[in-house]
């Protein structure tokens, strides 16, 4: 048996939603990835009349797809979508069966009315928490447009193509035999690279805003929600809504949520507040900001939104270590995302950059699927909390490397090894490597606001007990702020505060 118990207790819920029958080719050898997936498969047409299976040649073996009965819908899974991708098999199966998907009417139209061929193919470990978001909006996609065929491919059963095309990051999608793109992106977001036609005229139209805020994670979300509860004109832009917490894979000190994952709360975050009044401006990024009747914010696109309040909410990212090699290698060995990552690396070396909670924990998590992990920590100890470090020191495959500072990372098609300097004797070492995570902290997303707003040296914006900055009328709440701690909970405090303190600014002007 391929499903647990528990699992298969839910699949049996889903199924009884299947709206009408779905056929399944499924194509399998020898080996044992194939016997599993025949076993799956098997244990899905026991638990329901309506799933029909035949044997069919595929591309791939093992693979199987799900279509509807004298129509290939071009949905297949090579590999065994469980893990993380347990939800893209039973949405696949509910959507095919002819179940309405969630979506938005104005994108399933605008799927519905692409031209010409897609053949889109995502190559995914099922440990990636970012992976389903793009596997079950490709699905969707094909589904919808006859035009479009989508296959998740398991990295792990096809390592070999993995290896072949070099693909050291997850997810990783091809178009038509062409790298299309990496890393999350949402159904918006493929169809945006997909229809580059939108541009600044579709804002042209758009009256001032009483708050406008600019970014859409947990601060940015907060702020819209208190904003648009006081019955004022909000307006919210988001590069992507959800912010790093789509990054981020548990959550366990969300206050009353005892375990959570980032998309899911992302996702939480989204229908509350389109729940109330306002207009979501999603994948438009800020370029400048300036002080005239209104408050101007310019998007990159080049269309120019007007408030009388803007709250910033633009995050953080992940901090580059800035040596040479780490941008020419970027998802090509150096990675930042253990979790998505990490199985790519089975039996390799790597090497971890930074000694904090994130480095140790990425570490400790990587020792249990690389042959050996090593750790640069800058300083002369550890930062990362006391019961993570016994848990480090306790690996047999894990080095720990301190007061050392990363020098160059290496390699030539891809990562072979990192050089770094003894702080205490100046000595270069080299190791030899196939990997390097980078976990070295957060940098505020306040670049492109030049010198119009107060920032400290590492560019996080100097805000009030009211949140507001020193320009009268912008707001800011977060982690672009220079409030001392970065957690979810705290972001979202100060995101409430920032609209109170913008609300209370437009009763007194």
């Amino acid at each position: 048996m391929i499903l647990d118990a528990e699992i298969k207790a839910q699949l049996a819920q889903y199924l009884e939603l299947l709206e009408n029958d779905i056929q399944l080719y499924i194509n399998v050898g020898d080996d044992k990835a194939s016997r599993d997936m025949f076993s799956l498969i098997a244990e899905l047409t026991a638990m329901s009349p309506k799933i029909k299976v035949e044997k069919k040649q595929l591309y791939r073996t093992p693979s199987f797809s799900v279509n509807r009965f004298g129509e290939e819908t071009g949905v297949t899974f090579a590999g065994i979508p469980l893990g993380h991708e347990f939800t893209s098999l039973v949405l696949a199966l509910l959507q095919v069966s002819g179940r309405t998907p969630k979506v938005e009417h104005d994108l399933i139209k605008k799927i519905k009315n692409l031209k010409g061929e897609y053949r889109f193919e995502t190559f995914i470990s099922l440990s990636c928490h970012n992976c389903p978001d793009i596997v079950q909006a490709l699905n969707l996609m094909s589904i919808l447009n006859p035009n479009i065929s989508h296959t998740m491919i398991d990295g792990a059963t096809f390592k070999e193509e993995v290896e072949g095309k070099n693909i050291l990051t997850v997810p990783t999608v091809y178009l038509n035999g062409e790298v299309f793109g990496s890393g999350r992106m949402t159904l918006e977001e493929i169809l945006s690279k997909i229809d580059t036609s939108h541009d600044a005229s579709d804002f042209s139209d758009k009256q001032p805003f009483d708050v406008l805020v600019i970014g859409g994670g947990p601060a940015g979300a907060s702020a819209a929600i208190y904003a648009a509860r006081k019955g004022i004109r909000t307006g919210i832009v988001a590069e992507r809504f959800g912010g790093q917490v789509l990054d981020t894979m548990g959550i366990e000190n969300f206050i009353s949520v005892k375990h959570t994952e980032g998309p899911k709360l992302a996702a939480s975050l989204e229908e509350h507040v389109r729940g109330y009044d306002v207009e979501i401006m999603n994948l438009q990024r800020a370029k400048h900001l300036s002080k005239k009747d209104y408050i101007e914010v310019e998007l990159e696109n080049g269309a120019v939104l007007k408030s009388k309040t803007v709250i910033l909410s633009t995050g953080a990212r992940w901090r580059n270590v800035g040596v040479p090699g780490e941008a020419e290698f970027k998802n090509k060995g150096v990675a930042y995302c253990p979790h998505c990552d990490g199985p790519l690396f089975e039996g390799k070396n790597v090497a971890v950059i930074g000694g904090g909670n994130s480095g140790v924990e990425a570490a400790i998590d990587l020792a249990g699927i690389v042959k050996h992990v090593t750790v640069l920590e800058f300083m002369p100890e550890l930062k990362a909390d006391a019961v993570l470090q016994e848990r480090l020191y306790s690996l047999s495959n894990v080095t720990v490397l301190k007061n050392v500072q990363t020098k160059e990372i290496t390699g030539t098609d891809k990562v072979d090894g990192i050089s770094y300097i003894d702080r205490e004797t100046g000595v270069t070492n080299h190791i030899e490597l196939q990997g390097i995570f980078v976990q070295i902290g957060l940098v505020p997303n306040t670049d492109w606001l030049g010198d119009t707003i107060d920032r400290t040296r590492i560019g996080e914006i100097i805000v009030d007990k009211h949140g507001a900055t020193n320009v009268p009328g912008v707001f800011a709440a977060g982690d672009c702020t220079d409030s001392p701690y970065k957690q979810i909970i705290i972001s979202m405090g100060s995101g409430a505060t920032a609209a109170l303190g913008a609300f209370d600014y437009l009763i007194r002007n």
